[in-house]
């Protein structure tokens, strides 16, 4: 479905980067994401997201999907790195719920709840996958209730691995350290106040050098805010401590992960604000959001405003001399990724369709130097008529540094080459999409793109 409102709005505006950034909206707009599962390894967020179909109105989930980014703003998309036919003991299509992920001894493991049917675990060598199942049945798997959801593993500094979920009680259970068996019984925590699920562990010292555990949750539905514990053990008591972000009409589900990076501390949760551009009814189709997150000399939290009225400003700025997956954005509503297309070849990379004439990627911060850059490649492909592409600076209709016209390739990829001016300095780019001809949508598709100095 094509979203009309926001076309709509965008044809009759001027300084559209302004108004855009005036809403911290969610951070991926081409598909619907939920439950973050954000994980810091080296200088790259690994962001972990469920996914609802676009035609969910309850909960429609059958895989994961991954994000990184190096500026907190520009995220590549990965595509689907692991998905409940991944599960050879599990014959539903359903119930792919909040995961989590973590590196132990250069191995993945990310953690699966199949609702219903427990959690599961998979192994892989690299971040992206591939995911493969070692132990043929669920980790976890209390058949009595479907309490078994929203798994959170936190390995802490003494090596021992631990695993915390559920709803409406939150449970624990220590990790040997092969990261898919249990070492001893599982703990029932005391009742947290106003804990309804999604739990999250980390743990940091505050300003005095004590170090406490905290447990962030998602707070009683519904709505469900963000709400946080705090303990002097992994293991509990824990004492509630209020809110990083408050019970709020604006969105009904949540689901936080917490991350520092870069010196600072991010708190990801959900939001239904993409769908809101299309419709003021409830389905069950979720998106991602991030902010910036702050704490007291104590060690407590500050309490966060909704997600929309905090700030996610760039760390760094992002290098355009390079191959850049066309799927890396800060915001590219209307659009989508893929590998497959009915009608064409399997493409051995994700890559951008979907374009219609008006639609634009934006890629914030480009660093192109004092000298700039001089040309502009791209890789396009297009069946029919194509379209064009312009690069635009600092707004949708920023000055035009270069075009590029895609005509029909018969569906194969061609790089495309043109001259660009005043691409120098720290800009936001703009690739507007455009017609040419009859066509005005599913223009051409895009795969990669680089600037030359």
């Amino acid at each position: 479905m094509k979203h009309l409102l926001l076309t709509a709005l965008l044809s009759g505006m001027s300084g559209v980067s302004l108004w855009a950034q005036s809403i911290n909206m969610p951070i991926i707009q081409t598909k619907y994401t939920a439950d973050p599962a954000p994980y810091v390894h080296g200088d790259t967020v690994y962001l972990y997201t469920t996914h609802d179909e676009d035609y969910s109105e309850g909960f429609m989930m059958k895989d994961w999907l991954l994000y990184t980014s190096t500026d907190m703003v520009n995220w590549q998309d990965h595509g689907v790195v692991a998905s409940l036919k991944d599960f050879p003991w599990y014959k539903g299509d359903n119930g792919a719920w909040a995961e989590c992920v973590v590196e132990r001894n250069g191995k993945w493991y990310m953690y699966c709840p199949i609702h219903g049917h427990g959690i599961g675990v998979l192994v892989s060598d690299s971040p992206y996958g591939p995911f493969k199942d070692p132990l043929g049945h669920p980790l976890v798997w209390r058949q009595e209730h479907w309490y078994d959801i929203d798994p959170s593993v936190y390995i802490d500094d003494d090596g021992q691995a631990y695993m915390y979920w559920g709803n409406p009680y939150t449970y624990c259970v220590k990790l040997k350290e092969d990261m898919i068996s249990i070492d001893g019984d599982i703990m029932t925590m005391d009742r947290i106040d106003d804990y309804q699920e999604g739990p999250w562990l980390w743990a940091r010292k505050n300003d005095k050098g004590e170090k406490w555990y905290y447990l962030a949750f998602a707070s009683t539905c519904c709505p469900e805010g963000i709400g946080y514990a705090m303990s002097k053990s992994p293991t509990g008591p824990w004492k509630h401590m209020g809110h990083i972000m408050d019970h709020t009409p604006r969105t009904r589900g949540n689901h936080p992960g917490i991350i520092d990076y870069k010196g600072k501390s991010y708190c990801f949760g959900l939001t239904y604000d993409l769908f809101r551009l299309e419709s003021s009814r409830h389905a069950e189709r979720r998106s991602v959001s991030a902010a910036e997150m702050t704490y007291n000399a104590d060690g407590t939290i500050k309490e966060l405003p909704y997600f929309q009225d905090c700030k996610l400003e760039q760390i760094g700025t992002f290098n355009p001399y390079r191959r850049v997956e066309a799927e890396t954005m800060a915001w590219g509503y209307g659009l989508k990724t893929t590998r497959e297309n009915p009608s064409g070849p399997w493409n051995e990379t994700l890559f951008v369709t979907d374009i219609d004439d008006g639609e634009y990627i934006l890629v914030r911060g480009i660093d192109f130097g004092k000298k700039g850059a001089l040309k502009f490649h791209a890789s396009c492909s297009s069946q029919l008529y194509g379209g064009r592409m312009e690069i635009r600076l600092d707004a949708v209709d920023g000055p035009l540094a270069g075009a590029i016209d895609i005509p029909n390739t018969k569906f194969k990829y061609r790089e495309f080459i043109t001259d660009v001016t005043q691409c120098n300095g720290v800009r936001d780019v703009y690739f507007v999409f455009k017609s040419t001809s009859i066509q005005k949508k599913n223009l051409f598709n895009f795969d990669w793109w680089k600037f030359d100095k």
